[in-house]
């Protein structure tokens, strides 16, 4: 059986075919279409999944949409004419994008992918999610939590999964919502909602949690987890602009920082907020796990939607919330719906039995040797060619003692936003000055974001504060951030957070052979298993996934090398092309160059 599984029209938009309960592939669209958080019909992401699987549209037995338009769309109205005549500008975009497009997945599927309407099927936005982290999970029976902006009238939900059964008990309603929260604070301290969380959630061990009780003022914590927000604080059920209310910042004591600062200006101010508000967020989280542990007695527990990208939270609620396991899938936000509306339709809707745990993220698409040698042929690149893998990772060793940045493209590109070792920018962690030449001179960003470090999962205990890391599927998604084993900190400076902490992924041998035996190996030679690793794509852009991508992205940036599979470019090519007036960059899908005359 063909479950085709989507997610559009909000962020994020996704594509995966689950065959006969097992995930054969999935993609973000914007991999293909080159577009940050793209929105849109994720045509270019179903066509891959197609091909991947060597079937057509017409093979697909079922297509499940990640929510329920019309009680979307009821939400919408409700908190119009509730907010009204504040909400009017709400009201007009609503009816606007709704009326003519959104409310009409239906149709909209049916034509686009040609096939007949009554295959599509739609599943709660919040339901999705559950089924992504439970139905991927290692779990026959796990409590279930889900925590982001907003669904349909969702925004967080509680509930427990059994054998191919998920029950929801108890959900929180919009507007009362912890992600909406938090993406408030994002805009307070300077930075995007729905990009910025990222960055929020790097400035806060810059701070002290100086404002949690002014925090508390604004949202209502109960005893059994579940949370209220005073909605005077707040915007964003009535406003397309802001999501605060003027009487956010009289609260607070200062306005809004200026979004145009970056780092230019990292104020001890905004960063104690952003330690507060991480500390309110963790606050909710360990309550809302306690009381549901309490509650049911089950000793597993399985988190998504899009606050579970929260990876310090995570680790604290793995250590206080008195649960023994932990799963969250690998892309636990929109993106994750996919799967998850996938999965449901066939577990818990067709009653099929469960398949193995989803243990890796490495459901992209792949370019072997032939595809690399046409493209770098086609452009004339001079390059190397390692065929013996071990010669090759000694090579990959060798430029990174020596101090240079490179990128790694190999294999199927990463489900989910985190890059894992597929499309990866990797540099020795030793290399205190590290940290500041990849964040201003490869990746083009803000000084303070720290950078991930990739361990072997077998010697990750060395260095990081894991407990039973070989256990932990988070840790391969790098959804935790723990702490550095305090002699280690020296030893690997560049992947050191200011508060001694590291967003760890490791790296098991079975899921990513290449990518552990270059770490393998680098440890063999500096006594230290751990490279520093960040998504391969500058400020701004998504992950590259051709290989085209791949050098359109080395050229734009100052690394040293490039390894497509067992390829290596090195900086002359780069300089080749530049210098060359025939050639000119694009930034264009698959084609980064262009021969003009």
């Amino acid at each position: 059986m063909n479950i085709l599984g989507l997610s559009f029209y909000y962020h994020d938009s996704a594509a995966a075919l689950v065959q006969d309960g097992v995930i054969v592939a999935a993609g973000e669209e914007e991999r293909f279409s080159r577009v940050k958080h793209d929105n849109r019909f994720p045509a270019l992401a179903v066509q891959f999944v197609l091909d991947k699987a060597g079937i057509t549209i017409h093979d697909v037995d079922w297509i499940v949409f990640y929510e329920k338009p019309f009680l979307k769309f009821e939400r919408l109205l409700l908190t119009a004419f509730a907010t009204f005549p504040r909400s009017h500008r709400v009201f007009r975009e609503s009816m606007r994008r709704w009326i003519t497009d959104k409310l009409w997945i239906k149709p909209l599927i049916r034509d686009r992918l040609g096939i007949d309407a009554k295959k599509v099927l739609f599943c709660d936005h919040h339901m999705s999610h559950a089924a992504a982290s439970f139905f991927c999970s290692p779990f026959d029976e796990s409590v279930v939590i889900t925590v982001d902006g907003a669904g349909e009238w969702s925004t967080g939900t509680v509930g427990v999964g059994r054998g191919s059964k998920i029950d929801i008990a108890q959900e929180a309603r919009f507007p009362h919502s912890l992600g909406l929260l938090y993406s408030a604070f994002t805009a307070y301290c300077g930075f995007e909602v729905n990009e910025g969380e990222y960055k929020l959630m790097g400035m806060a061990p810059y701070g002290t949690p100086r404002y949690v009780d002014k925090i508390h003022k604004m949202v209502r914590i109960g005893s059994d987890g579940s949370y209220w927000l005073d909605l005077d604080y707040f915007a964003f059920h009535y406003s397309p602009d802001t999501t605060m209310s003027p009487k956010f910042s009289e609260l607070m004591g200062r306005p809004p920082r200026d979004p145009s600062l970056g780092d230019k200006s990292l104020d001890p101010f905004y960063c104690d907020v952003a330690a507060s508000i991480q500390v309110v967020t963790e606050e909710i989280m360990i309550g809302l796990a306690r009381a549901a542990r309490k509650r049911t007695g089950i000793k597993n527990l399985c988190l998504s939607g899009g606050v579970a990208l929260n990876s310090v939270a995570n680790a604290k609620i793995l250590r206080d919330a008195g649960f023994e396991q932990l799963y969250i899938p690998p892309a636990p936000g929109d993106d994750g719906g996919a799967i998850g509306a996938a999965l449901w339709a066939y577990h818990h809707l067709l009653g099929k039995p469960r398949v193995a745990p989803l243990g890796h993220a490495y459901l992209g698409s792949e370019y072997g040797e032939a595809a690399i040698a046409d493209f770098l042929r086609e452009h004339d690149l001079d390059y190397t060619l390692i065929e013996d893998d071990e010669r090759f990772y000694d090579r990959v060793v060798d430029d990174l003692v020596s101090g240079k940045v490179c990128g790694w493209v190999r294999g199927r590109f990463e489900w989910g936003p985190r890059a894992l070792g597929a499309r990866s920018i990797i540099a020795d962690p030793r290399r205190a000055e590290m940290k500041d030449v990849v964040n201003a001179k490869i990746k083009f960003r803000e000084a303070f974001r720290p950078f991930a470090p990739s361990v072997l999962a077998e010697r990750c205990e060395e260095f990081f504060e894991l407990p039973n890391a070989m256990q932990h599927y988070p840790a391969r998604f790098m959804l935790y951030v723990v702490p550095v084993v305090e002699d280690k900190r020296e030893v690997i400076p560049a992947i050191t957070h200011v508060d001694g902490s590291g967003r760890l992924q490791t790296v098991c041998r079975e899921t990513n052979l290449g990518y552990h035996r270059m770490i393998e190996k680098f440890g063999e030679a500096t006594g230290v298993p751990v490279v520093l690793n960040t998504s391969f794509n500058l400020k701004g852009e998504p992950i590259v996934e051709t290989p085209a991508n791949a050098f359109n992205t080395f050229t734009r940036s100052e690394m040293d090398v490039l390894y497509l599979g067992n390829f290596v470019v090195e900086r002359a090519a780069k300089k080749k092309i530049v210098e060359d007036h025939r050639f000119t960059l694009r930034h264009e899908g698959d084609s980064v160059l262009s021969m003009v005359s």
